[in-house]
């Protein structure tokens, strides 16, 4: 593996370990400073459009600039952000720190770091291991989200010795300092990082049309999924079963861990019944199991479905990945891989706010029916506008 992409993914496993406890702490945290299902919420939701806002901006100038200083920025950020997480304690403060900053309360990355990621590492392989090299940089992500959702518990194991409010504080600080080893990784990548097709880096253009309507179709997929990201996920566990933090922690090791064993099944599926297939006739019965978890009797059948559908949910990341940096020319690519992540960050952010709102009037699974319901639409829609447009590679 070329030494940028091992950066990438050394980069990738550090975020991904922080995000992992961040998402199953912060509604404990924001609870513990009196704040509601519904503030929570908010909070959630403000991450989500922060991002979605940073990333527009990337998109309309991602090719005027260097990719390496760009990912620099956003380790800082991410730097500036665990500190003010660790410091701050109010409601309003927070909202800011959130809207800005890069904290993530979901399963996936949907900072400003991926799109850029993406494109480094579309530069750095072949095309004939694209999906591979994104199947590698998704599980690396899962095996170490789900890490970090398992070191969570080191709230309720430290407790005897350590007040639950320091060890919290004490792990966003953590935070901070994944994000400085970000900074100092990204400060080292070479310059073939960077565009090196001959021709320069340029905004979308002859591939706008198929870009838009991708995004339009992905942000019914991000909308669906922000029903239940993983600090929601975890604060309906909480509620309906009175689960604490460590077996919170454990749950979602056991999902992140089964979606890290997806990743690498894309790869041949994706090469015997094509990138779109492999994302539709993977998630429609991944969407299936998280509706069918809401009406779960108990905590271990809840258990089953939600570890069920992590095994087939994930698949089609790679496989995403891969389609858009296939279908588009190798110019468009940073400004394609932000815009197509644009709308997706924008619908999951709003989300959260009306997912808070339904948790806090019912205990019962409300966002994960709607959020199943939705995205086994946006399945059925994606392959009936794109079953027919194939990438170079399998069009052959």
């Amino acid at each position: 593996m070329p030494p940028d992409a091992r950066r990438v993914l050394v980069a990738r496993s550090l975020r991904a370990f922080g995000d992992g406890y961040v998402a199953v702490l912060l509604p404990v945290h924001l609870a513990g400073l009196g704040l509601g299902a519904f503030a929570i919420g908010a909070i959630s939701t403000a991450t989500l459009l922060g991002s979605a806002l940073l990333t527009i901006v990337f998109g309309h100038v991602a090719h005027r600039l260097r990719r390496r200083d760009a990912l620099v920025a956003a380790g800082a950020l991410m730097a500036a952000t665990g500190a003010g997480f660790a410091l701050v304690g109010g409601f309003w403060p927070l909202l800011v720190i959130a809207f800005v900053g890069t904290i993530n309360p979901s399963s996936g990355d949907v900072s400003v770091f991926q799109p850029i990621e993406n494109t480094v590492l579309a530069e750095t392989v072949a095309a004939d291991r694209r999906t591979a090299i994104f199947a590698r940089y998704a599980f690396t992500g899962a095996v170490a989200v789900a890490a970090g959702a398992l070191a969570a518990g080191s709230v309720d194991w430290l407790a005897p010795f350590v007040a639950r409010d320091t060890t919290i504080k004490a792990l966003f600080a953590l935070y901070g300092v994944f994000g400085l080893a970000n900074l100092a990784l990204y400060w080292r990548l070479s310059a073939k990082a960077e565009h090196s097709s001959g021709k320069p880096a340029a905004p979308l253009g002859p591939s706008r049309l198929h870009v838009y309507k991708l995004a339009a179709l992905f942000s019914i997929d991000s909308f669906a999924g922000g029903f239940m990201v993983n600090s929601l996920l975890a604060l309906w566990l909480f509620q309906r079963f009175g689960l604490d933090v460590a077996t919170a922690g454990q749950i979602f090791f056991a999902m992140g861990a089964a979606s890290a064993v997806s990743y690498f099944a894309a790869v041949p599926l994706s090469r015997r019944f094509g990138l779109i297939n492999t994302m539709v006739f993977t998630h429609l019965p991944a969407n299936a199991f998280m509706v069918l978890a809401a009406f779960a009797p108990n905590l271990w059948s809840t258990f089953a479905l939600l570890v069920l559908r992590s095994l087939l949910s994930q698949m089609d990341v790679p496989a995403r990945t891969s389609y858009i940096m296939a279908t588009v020319t190798p110019e468009e690519r940073p400004a394609a891989a932000s815009l197509a992540a644009v709308p997706r960050s924008l619908a999951a952010a709003v989300a959260p706010l009306l997912s808070g709102g339904l948790l806090g009037l019912s205990t019962f699974g409300w966002p994960l029916v709607i959020g199943g319901g939705l995205k086994i639409a946006y399945d059925l829609l994606l392959l009936r506008a794109f079953s027919h447009v194939k990438p170079p590679e399998e069009s052959r």
